[in-house]
């Protein structure tokens, strides 16, 4: 949990304020404000439906995912298939207040990346500029379920170790009761299997697609097997960020997130991609969060290849901490749906990072109206703009 003391932030409201700024900047779009979904779109549960009461949740953070997810699956996506929201979550205790951010309908690997880059973002607002960022790998429900079902096994010849009050979950729920005996620090954990060593080939590829954006953007990360959650919920990727004490050394959580595909899914019977982050800052003052008005960028980023979408991120963030707003559509596979995107929102100006342009590390800033277009280095860019007064909202024009 983020404590305010020592952030730039006098209250719990000008967090939320500072957090909305740089979430909406990356295209996440407020919860509750998006518009339903109409018809064929809207996915709906039958009356009286409760596709979450026989899940046996692991962890106290998956307990508020299933109010998110009925609200995502009412929307109307952000973008084509894609949605992007925010919504902040009191604590049953009401001492903490949770920031989340959602990217649903996105399969790929960039979901879990535009998650980790926004919230990092967050975070160094914050101040907290000592993180660590610990990841792991649950792969998919196939891969997880032979791991539960060693674990059980694991723990049936350890029961006698396990606090009697907890043997009997440990019956039905192994993965649970692993949580658990880690969270005490229980001695057998260290022996326990890990959830890795159960990836398939294209699981581990698909890792690595994560660990390669990570690196790219220039994000530390730590793998810890040791992050664990129920099997209903999650698949694939699970992490946490921990802001670190700098003369003790100490952690402190402040955020958790993962790909909660299997729990999405669920409710909406079909197959339906899902990845979140939460951001947790204790409760201190004012609470409400009042909205800005922004303008609207005038200019749309966007990417052609997996080299370039690799880069994008950096690039991206580059351009936020110079204050210069952008649309984008990271989780378009195809350039044709980007330019589709650009012409829909009118902007008058396009960058383009192809291929070649990441490896020279220049983007191409292209003017709509003339078609003319530069070749620009990644590192001038910024100036680039602001120079040719290319940076203004279409608000501010207005």
């Amino acid at each position: 949990m983020i404590r305010l003391k020592g952030t730039p932030y006098q209250n719990t409201a000008s967090f939320l304020v500072a957090a909305t700024r740089v979430a909406e900047y990356y295209g996440f779009e407020s919860l509750e404000s998006l518009p339903r979904a109409k018809g064929a779109a809207r996915k709906q549960l039958p009356s009286g439906a409760r596709p979450d009461s026989d899940i046996a949740f692991a962890r106290r953070d998956e307990r508020v995912l299933p109010t998110a997810v009925r609200k995502l699956l009412g929307a109307q996506p952000t973008a084509e298939h894609a949605t992007l929201a925010w919504r902040t979550v009191p604590t049953p205790s009401s001492q903490a207040i949770s920031f989340e951010l959602h990217a649903a309908g996105i399969n790929s690997s960039i979901a879990e990346a535009l998650l980790i880059v926004t919230a990092h973002a967050i975070l160094k607002e914050a101040g907290i500029t000592e993180r660590v960022l610990s990841i792991n790998n649950m792969g998919s429900s196939e891969s997880c379920s032979r791991f539960v079902r060693d674990v059980g096994s694991y723990l049936r010849k350890h029961i006698e170790s396990i606090t009697p009050t907890l043997r009997p979950r440990a019956a039905v729920d192994p993965l649970g009761t692993l949580v658990q005996l880690i969270e005490k620090g229980h001695p057998a954990v260290s022996r326990a299997p890990q959830v890795m060593e159960y990836l398939t080939e294209d699981e581990r590829q698909r890792f690595w697609d994560l660990l390669e954006y990570l690196e790219i953007v220039g994000l530390p990360y730590e793998l810890n097997t040791q992050i664990l959650g129920s099997r209903d919920c999650w698949t694939h990727a699970l992490y946490e960020i921990s802001s670190v004490e700098r003369e003790s050394g100490a952690r402190s959580l402040v955020a958790f997130g993962g790909r909660y595909d299997p729990l999405m899914s669920r409710f909406a019977r079909a197959p339906y991609p899902a990845a979140m982050v939460s951001i947790q800052c204790e409760v201190r003052g004012a609470t409400r969060l009042k909205r800005e008005v922004r303008g609207i960028p005038a200019m749309y980023f966007a990417h052609l290849g997996a080299e370039a979408r690799r880069k994008s991120l950096k690039t991206l963030e580059t351009l936020r901490e110079a204050g210069i707003p952008v649309h984008h559509g990271l989780w378009h596979e195809r350039i044709g749906d980007q330019i589709s995107a650009a012409r829909t929102l009118a902007t008058p100006y396009v960058l383009i990072m192809g291929h070649k342009e990441a490896v020279e590390n220049t983007v191409l800033v292209r003017e709509v109206a003339t078609n003319s277009q530069e070749a620009v280095p990644v590192p001038e860019l910024a100036n680039y703009l602001k120079r040719r007064r290319m940076t203004k909202t279409f608000a501010e024009k207005a």
